[in-house]
């Protein structure tokens, strides 16, 4: 009973969320649902057509009056092809908005989640989703799910009209739609959980392919090309394993429900022969049974195929589902507004922090970092300099204890507000793919070429830049692959200063450097950084010459 009502539970939630999804596409809907009505209602005219045409052909006026109705059926089926197209490129047009629309929320609500969500996960496995999940849902409710009314008045319509001509013709029609349901039903059965394992699957490749080209580099090096192509292939050998299943199934379901059709045909037949013997059944009218027969097969193929794509929408439901019901980190709080920090006084007040499933990493750890000061933070590696930077920022939460800016509380802070406060130059380098110009000024809007090359000189990046082919308008390609390690880090360290914040984090910003190039830095930074707060994690001398006090973490 549990299981039922979890895939009861489980079917209402998704009919909820498409329902949601397509709510703002209603006009385009239903101007395709009207269309597809009419359509449906023009092929339910032609077998009637067809009747009334066998009929003149029998009789012995017929060179005097089929023209009339040879138009009237041209006619008919001009229409017809109208309305195919308008219903068509009407759910078609629904479909690209929903999936542009549910592409742009996704997109959005990933930058507002936590970045311990996507530490517990693979880049790719979140993009899929994106990638994949998506396009899924769209074309299913633009298509297979829009079209499933107009599929069923189909049915019903040609049953009624076969109901007026023969009875007994229809009544058998009508006790073999259970038949076809639970035929649907049966092989359909076990699309469900190849579905899930297949798109889980597909979601674990393009996140295999996604980090292996980031590790390109590193697999070269260890000349580790083999072992990468084995493993995408061992993933992609089982994918067509459960294709091959999923195709089995779904290919089975089409000839599966013609084959019925075709004895439901020779069904009528048989029954249209006696009741033509009998003289109650006229030929025209066992012409349009047949027509109106055949217009069924469409609309119940359609119902075939839309179980298998119901299943597939519903799995990537799901996972849509779950992605937009992660909770975003809270930007704001409801508390008394007030001044953003302006001075960068920083203090630490018995904080604690533990990564999930580790031991604790910080344990009461206090500190007053006063406004203008530099102070050093070192000690061995996994202490927890890094992760007193990214607590500042709220890029992470404590476990116990606060953190006070200017001597208010961040919990008790605008995110926004406060970030905007602090200028970050991390041990990753993050840069993207356009000119030195754009990554530079990525650090502040509105920047202008005098601020960006201001900051490009305190970072010891204009030389560089200006001997660039085209400067600072030089591409640098994904993630500055066209720039060494230590450019990279002097175009971040420029991006920060052209924020011009109260407080700096400069976590190892001058690891790349040589020591010319962080010796020269360091003077031409002393004027840059005298009226900041700055946290300089480091193990260099020559960077912990800029401090005025040194902090071992971890002793």
């Amino acid at each position: 009973m549990r299981p039922f009502l979890a895939g009861y539970k489980g079917a209402l939630d998704a009919i909820s969320f498409l329902r949601a999804l397509a709510a703002p596409e209603r006009w385009y809907l239903l101007g395709g649902s009207i269309s597809s009505i009419a359509e449906a209602a023009i092929t339910l005219t032609i077998p009637w057509l067809g009747g009334m045409l066998a009929a003149q052909y029998s009789s012995s006026i017929a060179q005097y009056s089929t023209g009339p109705l040879l138009l009237a059926l041209v006619a008919f089926l001009a229409i017809q092809s109208g309305l195919r197209f308008g219903t068509g490129y009407l759910f078609g047009s629904a479909s690209d908005r929903i999936g542009a629309r549910l592409r742009v929320r996704l997109h959005a609500h990933l930058h507002s989640l936590p970045l311990a969500y996507f530490q517990a996960r693979r880049q790719g496995d979140v993009l899929a989703v994106l990638a994949y999940d998506v396009p899924r849902v769209s074309t299913y409710i633009g298509g297979p799910l829009a079209g499933l009314v107009v599929q069923i008045l189909s049915v019903v319509g040609a049953v009624v009209l076969m109901w007026r001509i023969e009875w007994r013709v229809a009544a058998l029609a009508v006790l073999c739609v259970p038949v076809f349901y639970l035929v649907i039903k049966v092989l359909g059965r076990s699309v469900r959980p190849v579905t899930t394992e297949l798109y889980e699957l597909e979601a674990k490749a393009f996140a295999l392919a996604e980090e292996h080209l980031s590790m390109l580099p590193a697999i070269k090096a260890f000349t580790r090309e083999a072992h990468s192509a084995a493993q995408y292939a061992a993933i992609s050998d089982r994918m067509v394993q459960l294709e091959r299943s999923h195709r089995r199934v779904v290919s089975l379901m089409g000839p599966g429900v013609q084959w019925l059709a075709s004895l439901i045909l020779v069904a009528i037949l048989w029954l249209a022969s006696e009741r033509i013997s009998a003289g109650t059944l006229s030929t025209p009218a066992l012409v349009s049974l047949l027509l109106y027969t055949a217009a069924m097969a469409r609309p119940i193929s359609g119902l075939a195929d839309l179980y298998g794509q119901s299943q597939q929408a519903r799995a990537a439901v799901a996972r849509l589902s779950a992605l937009l019901n992660e909770h975003p980190e809270v930007i704001a709080v409801a508390v008394p507004s007030s001044t953003t920090p302006s001075l960068g006084e920083i203090e630490y007040r018995d904080v604690s922090f533990a990564y999930p499933g580790r031991e604790p990493v910080l344990s009461s750890f206090n500190m007053l970092i006063n406004a203008g000061e530099t102070v050093a933070f070192t000690g061995p590696n996994g202490a927890g300099k890094t992760t007193l930077a990214h607590l500042l920022m709220r890029l992470i939460e404590p476990t116990g204890g606060s953190i006070l800016v200017d001597g208010r509380p961040i919990a008790e802070m605008n995110v926004h507000a406060l970030r905007n406060q602090i200028g970050l130059v991390s041990q990753s380098i993050y840069l993207f793919n356009g000119t030195v110009r754009d990554n530079i000024a990525w650090g502040r809007e509105g920047t202008i070429h005098e601020q960006i090359e201001e900051a490009a000189r305190a970072a010891q990046a204009h030389e560089f830049v200006s001997n660039l082919p085209q400067g600072y308008d030089t591409l640098i390609g994904d993630h500055g692959v066209r720039l060494s390690g230590g450019q990279r880090q002097r175009i971040a360290l420029a991006r920060a200063l052209v924020k011009d914040p109260p407080i700096l984090i400069l976590d190892e910003a001058t690891a790349m450097f040589d020591p010319d190039g962080e010796q020269s830095f360091i003077e031409a930074c002393r004027d840059s950084l005298r009226n900041r707060t700055v946290i300089l994690i480091t193990h260099r001398p020559a960077g912990l010459a800029l401090a005025n006090r040194v902090l071992r973490v971890g002793e």
